[in-house]
């Protein structure tokens, strides 16, 4: 809290925090004032939150539209046994456990899956955006709305033992279209759920976001990294590529401000409920080309996986099923909800 005379009042909170110089106690009513959104309440987003919220920072919104499972608790840190047995909302059970750390701070738990229509709502009102997400196209999207609006976000990544982050500043650094220009293609992206990932690698990447975070929200600009930073922590690899030079004048987003995602002129995937058949179908709007053979090796840790020429099928708990075409189409069995059905097609495919 600041009092009248923006003096911090919990001083023995954030004491030690307040002795770092760079921070002391203006940083510190800085951060008070600040106001973040976190898209994606997983792994990333559960280190990123619990960093902004003890830090100080007076306003955090929570946003993921997915609920906690048993297979979270390996690394999402903001969860336990009783919100996967209860399928608690990530969102809501990572607010009441933050409450619990620091009353002084605004927390905003939304259950909501971030797309075009709600994304502007959701986000425009704060000064900074981290990436929690795992998946491209809802990066792509965080990417239109930062550029349209001049507000900044943290990149951020994470899989198997490897990880990267990155700082864009809207008119200053590239943005993420200068440097990947679209999304990959559904099946190309390794995701935890078929490749796995190790706790550290989240808290390597997820702390290296938050301490940018902390400098951009005290105004520290000279100490930000202007790197594209990638960690291997299992192969002992580590390496900042220097993407300074890296703006397009032509990029559609940032050069010509054709705000694409934001505004669907891509289109999206489509997703659509079978009637009567309690089935979701999810079609990519670009067409893959999957080798079924290499994607049952790969699905056949997580379930019980049937194959033939022309689809496979993986048979998880709790009754869902998953069926699998080489173009990329998928047909979720056990569920007429859209939302769970895309939030498993990004989980076990990439979306």
């Amino acid at each position: 809290m600041i009092d009248h005379l923006g003096i911090v009042a919990d001083a023995e909170r954030y004491s030690r925090q307040m002795l770092f110089a760079p921070i002391g106690a203006e940083g510190q009513a800085k951060l008070l004032r600040s106001r973040v959104a976190i898209v994606g309440m997983g792994a990333l987003g559960t280190v990123l939150a619990n960093h902004m919220v003890r830090a100080g920072v007076g306003f955090v919104r929570l946003i993921d539209r997915d609920f906690v499972e048993k297979s979270n608790l390996q690394r999402q840190m903001l969860y336990d046994e009783a919100d996967a047995v209860g399928s608690s909302p990530k969102a809501e059970a990572a607010a009441a456990r933050l409450r619990a750390a620091n009353s002084g701070v605004t927390i905003e738990p939304v259950v909501a899956d971030l797309n075009a229509t709600n994304v502007e709502e959701l986000l425009t009102d704060v000064q900074l955006i981290l990436d929690g997400t795992d998946n491209f196209s809802v990066r792509f999207l965080l990417n239109d709305v930062s550029v349209k609006h001049g507000i900044p976000w943290v990149y951020g990544g994470a899989v198997s033992s490897r990880g990267v982050s990155l700082t864009i500043v809207p008119g200053e650094t590239p943005c993420l279209r200068c440097l990947f220009g679209q999304p990959p293609a559904q099946g190309t992206a390794e995701t935890c759920d078929t490749s796995g990932v190790i706790g550290s690698i989240i808290h390597t990447v997820a702390s290296h976001q938050a301490t940018e975070a902390l400098k951009l929200l005290v105004g520290a600009d000279a100490q930000r990294n202007r790197k594209m930073v990638h960690w291997d922590l299992w192969h002992n690899q580590y390496a900042a590529v220097d993407v300074s030079k890296a703006r397009k004048p032509d990029c559609p987003c940032c050069g010509e401000r054709r705000f694409e995602y934001l505004d669907s002129a891509i289109e999206e995937d489509t997703i659509q409920s079978l009637c009567g058949r309690n089935s979701v179908q999810i079609q990519p709007v670009r067409p893959a080309h999957l080798k079924l053979s290499e994607w049952a090796d790969k699905l056949r840790p997580l379930g019980r996986v049937e194959q033939n020429p022309f689809l496979l099928k993986l048979h998880l708990e709790g009754d869902i099923t998953l069926v699998l075409f080489p173009d990329g189409r998928m047909i979720v069995q056990g569920t007429d909800d859209p939302i769970q059905a895309k939030s498993l097609y990004s989980r076990y495919i990439g979306m």
